[in-house]
Formats: C-alpha cells, sequence, structure tokens
C-alpha cells in the first residue's frame, strides 16, 4: 500500500463493453438483488466489497469471473490476512468475513445463472467470527448523567433529550430511530412501530412513560418549528428541516457521551448494549431481548448474558469457598477463614 501522500499508478479497469466481463456481471448482480427484495443497504455494501475483489483480480490480469478459480479465491483470502491498513494494523476477521461473503455471493449467483462453468467459491471457508463482548456498558447513574447533559433551555437541547430518551428505552438501532414517523408511536398502548428494520423486518416494541413525555414535550414545542411543507412525518429532524442522517446521529450522541467525562466511549450502540445489558440484570427473559433488539438468532442475544455480570457476583459471593466470611455448622463465625494481614498476631488460643 502506498504512503499517505504519494500517488499509486492508476488503477486497471474492467471493460464496461465486455458481457462476460467483471463490469456487467456485477452489476447484473446488484441489479439481481435488487428484484430479489435485498435492502438497500445489502445491495451497496455487496457492490462495495465486490469492488475490491475486482480490482485486485484486474491488478493480478484477471478479467472475466470465469478466469477465477478456487486456488485464486484462497490466494485473495491470504491477501486480506496479510494486508494491513494505514495505521499498520491487520484487518480484523469481521472484516475479512465481510469482504468474503459478497464474493461467495457473486459466485454462487454467477454459477446458478450459468455465467460460470462451476462454482469457484463453493468450498472457500470463512474466517472464524470471532465473539467479542461489548468494550463499555453504562450503569443507571451514568445513563442519567449523560441525559442531563442536554440544555433544555435550547429548543434542540429537548429534541435531543427526546432522542436519548428514546434510544435507551428501546434500544433500537440509529438508522431505526432516524427512519421513526409521528404515525409509528402508540401512546395508549405505550408502543413503538419499528418498520422495515434489519432484514427488512418490522417489528413492535414497548416504550417507556418517560421517553414518550419527552417525546410528547419535542413535538409540541420544537417539532412544529422544524418542519417544512409538505411535512414527510419523520419523527426527529435536524436544525436544516431534514431527517437525521446515521452519521449525523453517530456524532451527536458521541458529543453528548464524550461531554459527560465518564471514561467510556460510544454512541447510539452503546446505549443499544446499556438497554439491553440492565434489562437482563432487572431479571428479563433474553427471549424478550431478542424481540426488543430485532435479532434474528437468539446467539446473537446471547453476548448480553456475558456482560450483564451481576446475577454471576452474587452467585459468586454466595457460593465461592474463598470468601471472605463463612459460617460453620452451628452458625458461628470462622476466625480461620478471614485472611490474615503481613505483620497481624495470631489470636491468643
Amino acid at each position: 500500500m502506498p504512503k499517505k501522500g504519494t500517488h499509486s499508478p492508476r488503477a486497471p479497469i474492467s471493460d464496461p463493453r465486455d458481457p462476460h466481463g467483471w463490469h456487467a456481471l456485477t452489476e447484473t448482480f446488484c441489479e439481481w438483488m435488487a428484484v430479489q427484495n435485498y435492502s438497500p443497504k445489502t445491495v451497496d455494501n455487496r457492490r462495495t466489497y465486490l469492488r475490491y475483489f475486482v480490482q485486485w483480480a484486474l491488478e493480478r490480469g484477471l478479467h472475466q469471473p470465469m478466469e477465477v478459480t478456487k486456488a485464486i479465491l484462497e490466494r485473495y483470502q491470504r491477501h486480506l490476512f496479510h494486508y494491513r491498513k494505514r495505521d499498520g494494523l491487520p484487518m480484523s476477521a469481521r472484516s475479512m468475513h465481510a469482504r468474503l461473503i459478497p464474493v461467495r455471493a457473486f459466485f454462487k449467483w454467477a454459477a446458478r445463472q450459468n455465467r460460470n462453468l462451476y462454482n469457484p467459491a463453493s468450498e472457500i471457508d470463512l474466517p472464524r467470527s470471532e465473539k467479542r463482548l461489548p468494550k463499555h456498558v453504562l450503569n443507571v447513574s451514568e445513563v442519567e448523567t449523560i441525559l442531563a447533559r442536554c440544555n433544555l433551555a435550547d429548543p434542540l437541547g429537548i429534541r435531543d433529550r427526546a432522542m436519548l430518551e428514546t434510544f435507551y428505552s428501546t434500544g433500537m438501532r440509529r438508522s431505526e430511530l432516524a427512519n421513526l414517523k409521528v404515525m409509528d408511536l402508540d401512546y395508549e398502548r405505550g408502543t413503538v412501530m419499528v418498520r422495515q428494520g434489519k432484514g427488512r423486518k418490522d417489528r413492535m416494541i414497548p416504550i417507556g412513560e418517560r421517553a414518550l413525555a419527552w417525546i410528547k414535550r419535542y413535538l409540541d414545542e420544537v417539532r412544529p418549528s422544524l418542519v417544512r411543507e409538505p411535512d414527510a412525518g419523520t419523527l426527529f429532524l435536524t436544525n436544516l428541516f431534514e431527517p437525521f442522517t446515521p452519521n449525523r446521529l453517530t456524532q451527536l450522541v458521541r458529543d453528548y457521551i464524550d461531554a459527560a467525562e465518564l471514561g467510556k466511549r460510544g454512541s447510539c450502540h452503546l446505549l443499544r448494549h446499556t438497554c439491553a445489558t440492565l434489562m437482563l440484570e432487572g431479571g428479563a427473559d433474553i427471549r424478550f431481548i431478542q424481540q426488543l433488539l430485532g435479532h434474528a438468532e437468539l446467539s446473537t442475544t446471547q453476548i448480553y448474558t456475558q456482560v450483564s455480570i451481576q446475577k454471576l457476583k452474587q452467585v459468586h459471593a454466595a457460593t465461592h469457598p474463598a470468601r471472605l466470611e463463612r459460617s460453620d455448622r452451628n452458625g458461628e463465625a470462622a476466625a480461620s477463614a478471614k485472611p490474615k494481614l503481613p505483620g497481624q498476631a495470631s489470636p491468643a488460643p
């Protein structure tokens, strides 16, 4: 990879006139995904990651997908493993996984559509997924500290408080909050409809009374000044009279978390993690958490059982034989179980 500030040679380009070339077939593949009702985000992501592979293949003189073999794909996988980013760090297993999935899907499609004689990616093993815990999770007092940073003398501060309360109460994703409509709220039932969430799935989830109260205040006092006709009904609007983009939401929430000076970093997903973890510690069943967060697989939700440590600490304190104080059969404190400090004399017999 060239050093920062230097110019790399011009990358080779696939011939768009070749019906069997990369350009024609990758665009046909993306069109097929759109016809099959894949979400626009999925189509865009796969197009982007396919371009990385196509660029790598063109640099090695491979101008058509039919020239790719299993050995070449294994070579690309080794390339990803040895690749180093600008900061010198290797690509994570999750990133390698994300780059290989679209390549494997493309060749599977090409073989089924008779664009390739066979599927060279059929036996490619993906990197083993890493099971990482969230780096930070907030406690109740820390969340309240963040919420208190909103300047309620400013109308936008009221809007921000309503958004933060919604994240904290529902654990929804940033794109889901950005797409909320006013009509998605049901005050009587205390629910909110998340439309076309991840996987293009709708789901109805509960939202707390406090969050609803802040949303109502925002709707009454702030939103009318942010609306421009015709009103599309988007719930949360920016000071530019338009819906939030996911990146702008990320920056807004991150600024409030940094301003709270808790020593913890994060953004929208930190509030999502916190919502799930605190509910589990409060006794919620993990399947309810799965439904709340919109996880397709229970295994995705089970990560929060490892973050929710309070119950495990209680069991550990009550049952581990090396705890500070123990009781003998007669209920008397066993002094021998107490650790003796350095220099402390033994008790007189």
